[in-house]
């Protein structure tokens, strides 16, 4: 008699191609697009300097930032506005565009509240850098993702690594190198959003850095992305009320103690 679990089974009647006649075609996802407060704007912007916060660290900064102006955001049409607030909040699931810089030394900032998913991440680094927006150099601030760092980790353990596109490392016309700050380990891998956009950069020939921290939230986390913004941004106003700091702390000691796992160590 023959045993129906150890058994071959049978081929398939259908041809590999065949199969999918049977399943309607998913609908395509709308592209991504930029929308500024300013309909007619100078396009593209040239700023001086394009900040883009991903990191939990950079986003609460900047979220406190008192010298900011709303100049427009990232619309990712997967993404439901409902939930959002008409305020711009830290809970947003957003991409908004800040000002925080004159006409004369016009500096942009981009804070990444929503996710990309990984096949997203080129088009929406394509928007963000050399078409409406066509900057000198580039700052991108992320954090160290466990399961992709070559070594242990611990809660613990606070530092920061940068990669660096070659023009920004060869200094070309000035740079905002971060001096101090070690290179990112060999073996260990940035994915995502940030290498898209560190990856757009070399593509264009535009001074890049892309800083990863670890850890991700917390008080050390927060201290440590202010002293890399005081070294290239030395005149920045990066007063957060005490109140805002407390809040902040304790959600992210939550959320530490959720991720603190041995799975990526």
């Amino acid at each position: 008699m023959e045993d129906v679990i150890t058994e071959i089974p049978p081929p398939s009647r259908f041809y590999q191609e065949d199969l999918n006649t049977f399943t309607p075609p998913s609908t395509p996802i709308p592209s991504p697009f930029l929308l500024f407060s300013n309909p007619k704007p100078k396009e593209p912007l040239r700023p001086s300097l394009l900040i883009i916060a991903i990191s939990s660290s950079s986003l609460y900064i900047f979220h406190h930032l008192p010298s900011k102006e709303l100049v427009g955001s990232l619309v990712l049409p997967e993404l439901p506005f409902s939930g959002n607030s008409t305020e711009p909040s830290l809970r947003d699931k957003s991409c908004n565009i800040y000002s925080i810089g004159d006409g004369n030394n016009l500096i942009l900032l981009v804070s990444v509240q929503c996710p990309v998913a990984a096949e997203r991440s080129h088009i929406v680094a394509k928007l963000l850098i050399g078409e409406q927006i066509v900057p000198e150099r580039v700052l991108v601030l992320d954090s160290v993702q466990r399961q992709n760092f070559r070594g242990r980790l611990s809660p613990d353990d606070i530092f920061a690594f940068k990669l660096e596109t070659s023009s920004e490392r060869k200094g070309l016309g000035g740079s905002i190198a971060l001096k101090g700050v070690d290179y990112f380990p060999s073996g260990s891998v940035v994915e995502g959003l940030a290498a898209a956009l560190l990856s757009r950069c070399e593509m264009r020939k535009i001074k890049g850095t892309l800083c990863v921290t670890w850890p991700e939230v917390g008080s050390s986390a927060v201290s440590l992305v202010k002293s890399l913004l005081k070294k290239v941004l030395p005149s920045l106003d990066l007063s957060i009320c005490a109140g805002a700091e407390d809040e902040y702390f304790r959600s992210s000691h939550i959320k530490d103690n959720l991720f603190d796992s041995k799975l990526y160590t």
